[in-house]
């Protein structure tokens, strides 16, 4: 444990270990497996005594102190805990995002947290990137590949205290390097080019890391197959501009029919487009099917 950004606590998740830490609204600086800091915070919620929590994985350009970030974490408060975290590149986090290729780190480094303050069982709630997180870090940590069977593009690490007991993708896509919508495009440049770079940077808060993926990591409809017996939920709106449905459908049908698919009607995308009564629907099956 060491001192981090504004004098903050730093904890480190390579060697961790289980405290009787009292369930208070608490917001510290996590270290991941790959040293970079990820600020994050914990709401005990309505039902502090319970073993419950949910992780949220935010989409790209978010954060935890984002509006719509911070009303879902509100709704999920409901039903159990919530840690909130930035992801490398954005907001007060370190590092650079790289777009849901190393963000597999920070993911596992707020479920070790919850898991240090007792919560035995987890659901990991993704947006968009997020939602391409979950699905990766659940074939890593949570799935057939904790029982030794590899995974394309990940390497298994073997530590238990970041597993996940449920899993919810929002929006997520399906593969890599899709452009077919107008909003991909331009999320393609803010990506790829130096002009980009700096828009996301100065005017979103977001760091983003110049390298391309190498090598490219396993994309999520390659992860899906290795996330069962772990829960599975994928949601997904049928007016999303980023993904159309063929995204959701694509990842539900690579489960092999372990995974459970919400298409919802009138909905766009991520966090910004989930309405009160889904992210409660969300928390309401994340509650019944974590641990089962």
């Amino acid at each position: 444990m060491s001192s981090g950004p504004a004098g903050q606590v730093t904890r480190s998740f390579k060697s961790p270990r289980l405290e009787t830490t009292p369930r208070v609204p608490s917001r510290t600086f996590l270290r991941t497996v790959d040293g970079v800091t990820i600020d994050a915070a914990y709401d005990p919620g309505a039902e502090s005594s319970g073993d419950l929590a949910f992780i949220v994985a935010h989409g790209f350009t978010g954060g935890l102190d984002r509006p719509h970030v911070r009303r879902a974490a509100g709704v999920l408060a409901r039903e159990g805990a919530v840690v909130t975290f930035s992801f490398r590149g954005h907001g007060g986090s370190g590092g650079r995002s790289t777009v849901g290729d190393r963000e597999v780190h920070d993911l596992a480094a707020a479920v070790a947290w919850a898991r240090e303050l007792g919560h035995t069982r987890i659901v990991t709630v993704g947006f968009s990137m997020g939602g391409s997180v979950v699905l990766r870090h659940a074939a890593l940590y949570g799935g057939k590949s904790a029982g030794g069977e590899p995974v394309p593009g990940l390497e298994h690490e073997g530590r238990t205290e970041a597993r996940t007991d449920a899993v919810v993708s929002v929006s997520a896509p399906a593969r890599w390097y899709y452009r077919g919508t107008a909003p991909m495009r331009r999320v393609h440049w803010l990506v790829t080019r130096p002009a980009g770079r700096i828009v996301g940077r100065v005017g979103l808060r977001t760091r983003i890391h110049h390298r391309d993926w190498n090598p490219v990591p396993a994309s999520p409809v390659e992860c899906v197959p290795h996330i069962a017996p772990t829960p599975l939920l994928i949601v997904h709106g049928d007016r999303d501009g980023y993904f159309p449905v063929d995204h959701p459908r694509m990842l539900a049908d690579a489960s092999g029919g372990h995974a459970e698919l919400w298409l919802e009607h009138g909905m766009g995308h991520a966090e910004n487009a989930a309405a009160d009564g889904l992210l409660s629907r969300i928390a309401g099956w994340g509650a019944a099917h974590a641990g089962i």
